[in-house]
């Protein structure tokens, strides 16, 4: 048996310390490479409006549920009573929520009650980021999540 001597105990606690630190640069630069960036340029000017664009969304008592099934993601807009409304400008961002790399803008079109637009998903969580206008200018903005089975 070996005796345990000043370098030995040296070499043990700078390869702990290394591991350590590796690990956590490791960590942030997967935490920096997949941020997918900022949500608006200036938090202070977007503020400025906020709670005059939210009391009139909620003037409007809509509601948007998002679902996928063969292929194709279909939005119900829905008013107060239930019934469905009609949308114009209608932006949808669908991707990840930790990444960027998956991010698509499909084109959506009227089917029925609904729209719908065939995209591609794969299984997971993913995040509907919603933008319209009612007929009236009153913007209409919604974040949900999908799941997609598989």
């Amino acid at each position: 048996m070996t005796e345990l001597t000043g370098r030995h105990v040296f070499a043990i606690t700078a390869g702990a310390f290394a591991v350590i630190i590796g690990v956590n640069f490791l960590l942030a630069w997967k935490a920096i490479s997949t941020f997918p960036g900022l949500e608006v340029g200036n938090s202070y000017v977007a503020s400025q409006g906020f709670d005059e664009r939210k009391s009139a969304q909620e003037a409007l008592g809509w509601t948007m549920q998002p679902s996928f099934e063969a292929g194709r993601i279909k939005l119900a807009f829905l008013d107060a009573a239930g019934l469905p409304v009609q949308v114009t400008e209608l932006q949808v961002l669908v991707g990840r929520t930790t990444e960027a790399k998956d991010d698509v803008w499909p084109v959506f079109a009227p089917m029925g009650d609904v729209y719908a637009a065939d995209v591609a998903l794969g299984r997971g969580k993913w995040m509907v980021k919603v933008t319209a206008k009612a007929e009236d200018g009153t913007m209409f903005e919604q974040r949900s999540e999908l799941f997609v089975k598989g």
